[in-house]
């Protein structure tokens, strides 16, 4: 296996993008609908499947776009590649949400990184995106982010993305419990599983949820201080209820400006 070398930039802080510099023939993959620009020379075809195995058939094609379907992913994938013969072209990616985006070199993690089925922006070409099946069933049951993850596999450079600020920690043996929902990306070197968290009063009334994760071995894990699921749950508590009733904090003010505009 041997991804395309490609360089970047990532510029922003809280509203990150990453520019990608492609040289003449070389291909980056992404999501689609995450791309912000591209210069003139930059073509892009949407494909089934990520293209790791372009002498793949088309039931190789059509099984690695299931598997992505399965994820709740789009059963494309847009491919970026510079066709100008002369010289290097860009090509720029928005993370969806705000956050932070995180390079990562595949061949410095052993070749294979496990990552939330919704934190994958964009790849080299020849980085292969599976599912990653959780084998213990309350891993997946109670995993929060659900039964399955997502597999990146290659030797390129990948990009993710994640809620708020995202912390790199080292685990050499140790176990760390964590929110299930704060997991962004883990070597596939740590295991991951679920336990209860704490005893039944803990889990009532406790507001951290009935279920913890717990990651151990030795490699790096990747998390996020917040989470898309946790800030969509506080925009929803505090927006306008069905009947058009505002909620929470500030209501009486919303409803004076409400009344005065009508």
């Amino acid at each position: 296996m041997k991804s395309h070398e490609i360089d970047y930039e990532i510029f922003g802080d809280d509203l990150q993008f990453v520019e990608v510099e492609l040289d003449p023939g070389e291909t980056v993959i992404a999501e689609a609908g995450m791309m912000m620009y591209m210069e003139d020379g930059i073509t892009y075809d949407t494909r089934m499947g990520d293209g790791s195995k372009p002498k793949a058939g088309l039931l190789d094609a059509l099984v690695s776009a299931g598997k992505r379907v399965i994820t709740g992913e789009s059963l494309f994938m847009t491919h970026f590649t510079n066709h100008a013969g002369d010289g290097k072209r860009h090509v720029a990616f928005g993370a969806p949400y705000p956050g932070k985006i995180i390079a990562i070199d595949l061949d410095e993690a052993n070749g294979e990184l496990i990552c939330q089925k919704d934190s994958f922006l964009c790849a080299a070409l020849g980085t292969e995106i599976s599912v990653a099946f959780n084998k213990r069933l309350g891993a997946g049951l109670f995993g929060g982010e659900g039964f399955i993850l997502q597999r990146l596999r290659g030797d390129g450079m990948v990009f993710i993305h994640a809620g708020g600020t995202i912390v790199e920690k080292r685990l050499t043996g140790q176990k760390i419990m964590v929110d299930t929902g704060c997991i962004v990306a883990f070597e596939s070197t740590i295991s991951y599983d679920i336990q209860r968290a704490g005893n039944l009063k803990s889990m009532l009334f406790g507001g951290e949820g009935l279920f913890l994760a717990t990651l151990q071995g030795t490699g790096r894990v990747w998390l996020q201080s917040l989470p898309f699921s946790r800030l969509a749950d506080r925009i929803l508590k505090f927006a306008p209820s069905a009947g058009g009733k505002s909620q929470g904090e500030g209501s009486v003010v919303r409803g004076v400006m409400n009344f005065l505009q009508q």
